[in-house]
This record gives structure tokens, sequence and C-alpha cells, in this order.
């Protein structure tokens, strides 16, 4: 059966003899696997093909606790912000939610350090490529923008936020007009914030079973807020260290403190 369409090999290691011999003269007459197997006579025959291993997944903490903190936020942006557009507070919270508070911070400063980045920097860098001066070209500038993008994460200990950054650079530089780039991009920043407090403020208020162990509340918020941003930056000095690896680079960093 290698290289063969499934359901066909299915029919044939599967069904009795008899109903084999029937589905190859129905084959002759032109029939495909799937027009066989449905007019076969087989008890349970659907439990013959792959779809028989599906499970639907169960409603976790994970799903509900993202349409809350999204029906909060555009709660918030439509009756304190006004009817303001909440699309990219949005999206911030939910890189707020995590199965707990530290996985939540990751993913929600991640965006959002990435965010910051890449939206200051592309801002000067739009003028300089929608009008490059002293005769450059303008990809050099584009270049010159992204290479910055990248340097300022990894600067700033967030290699994992350069991916978001340049999102952000990419998306203004092309698809916003000249007239809202600083509007849009000030927007952005502070939308996404938002999004993402709100998301960290719901697990404080609401923790999940692995938070409620480690006692978190909102009595130790700043205390968790410092110990998860210290394994934010272990995290990414771990990845800097494999990044080395891989590319064969000397930089050395000094040791996590965990690994003592």
């Amino acid at each position: 059966c290698v290289g063969k369409d499934p359901t066909a090999c299915y029919l044939r290691t599967s069904l009795p003899q008899d109903a084999v011999r029937r589905s190859k003269k129905a084959q002759e007459r032109g029939m495909g696997p799937r027009e066989m197997l449905d007019r076969a006579e087989v008890e349970n025959k659907w439990n013959l093909t792959p779809m028989k291993n599906f499970r639907s997944p169960r409603l976790t903490q994970r799903i509900w606790r993202t349409a809350l903190v999204v029906l909060i936020t555009s709660i918030i942006y439509e009756y304190v912000f006004d009817g303001r557009n909440p699309c990219f507070a949005l999206i911030g919270a939910v890189y707020g939610v995590g199965s707990q508070f530290e996985e939540g911070f990751h993913n929600g400063i991640n965006r959002f350090i990435g965010t910051m980045v890449g939206g200051i920097l592309v801002i000067p860098f739009y003028s300089l490529y929608m009008n490059p001066p002293f005769g450059i070209p303008d990809w050099v500038w584009l270049v010159v923008g992204l290479s910055l993008v990248l340097w300022c994460n990894l600067a700033l200990g967030a290699d994992s936020a350069i991916q978001p950054g340049t999102v952000v650079y990419f998306v203004v530089m092309f698809t916003v007009g000249k007239e809202r780039v600083v509007p849009y991009t000030i927007a952005r920043i502070f939308d996404t914030g938002i999004g993402v407090l709100v998301a960290l403020l719901l697990t404080i208020l609401l923790p999940t079973r692995c938070d409620r162990k480690k006692g978190l509340s909102l009595m130790n918020f700043w205390l968790e807020i410092k110990e998860a941003f210290c394994s934010y930056r272990n995290k990414n000095q771990d990845m800097r260290r494999k990044e080395e690896e891989n590319f064969g680079t000397s930089g050395k960093w000094r040791k996590n403190p965990k690994d003592n």
C-alpha cells in the first residue's frame, strides 16, 4: 500500500474477501475508493477510515480563559476607550493567556517588547525608505532598519521577541500610509500592552491550579512579575547559548543561576 490511496489500502486489508471482490468489480466500473466505501455493505465501515482516530478536544481552561479575556478587553475598549478599535489589544490579550502565570508573562512580554522595538525603529526608517537620502537605494535603508531591530532585541536580552518585532516593522513599512505611521505605531504599542496586562490580571484574579499551589495572588503580584521576568531572561540566554553552539560563534554567556 506504500504510495497508494489510504482508503483503498483500508478496503483491501480490512474488508472480507467477498467485499473485496465486489470492490474490485466496482473499481472496474470506474468507481473511486471513496465511492466504493460509501456503497460497501460492511458493519462499522467508517471505523476503517483514517478518521477513526480523530478525537474532539475537550473544552479546556485555556479556551474559556482566552474567551473571557477577549470579552473583558472588548468591553473595556467599547466603554472605557469610547469604541476604540480593540484589534491589537485582543491579540496581546490572547498572547498573555497561558497554562500558568509564567507562561502567559513570557508570551505577553515577548509580544510587547517586539512590538515596541519594531514600532519605534520603523518610524525613522519609514521616512528613509520612502525618501532615501544621499543617493542610497531604498532597500539598503530597509535592511539597515531590520538589522537594527534584531540588534536591539538581542541587546535587550529578548532574542525570542525578534519575530514579533520584525512583523511590526514590515507591516508598518509596507501597509500603513505615510500620514498614519506615527499614530498607528504608538496605538499598536499601547494596545498590545493593555491586552497583555488584562490577561495577566485575570490570571492573578483567577489563578490556575499550578499558580494556586505557588500561592499566586494580588498580594505578591510584583514578586511574581520579577520572578517571571528573571525566568524569561534566563530562557533567552539559553536560546543564545544554543544559537552560538549552532553557528559556532565564540561569545560567552554567564551560566544560568539554576544550573548551579
